[in-house]
């Protein structure tokens, strides 16, 4: 499988975290949230106009601008 950005998930897809480098800031409220290395995420919900998209991360559902998403390496799942 292939690396991409996490804000190119589609709906429904699963992919595993590889790497995230963003901010420091934004970083950390991250790793706080559950979104760390290895851990499993699911784009849930897009909104109407494209930003933000929503995920399970970890059986909670949070809400991540395309800014920062494309900052967030994943592994395609499926």
């Amino acid at each position: 499988m292939k690396n991409l950005s996490l804000d190119l998930l589609k709906i429904g897809q699963k992919a595993k975290v590889v790497e995230i480098s963003s901010d420091e800031n934004i970083k950390r409220r991250l790793l706080d949230m559950g979104l760390v290395e290895n851990s499993i995420v699911e784009c849930v919900l897009i909104s109407p106009f494209q930003d933000p998209h929503a995920y399970d991360i970890k059986g909670a559902t949070i809400a991540i601008r395309n800014d920062d998403a494309e900052k967030i390496l994943v592994r395609c799942l499926e």
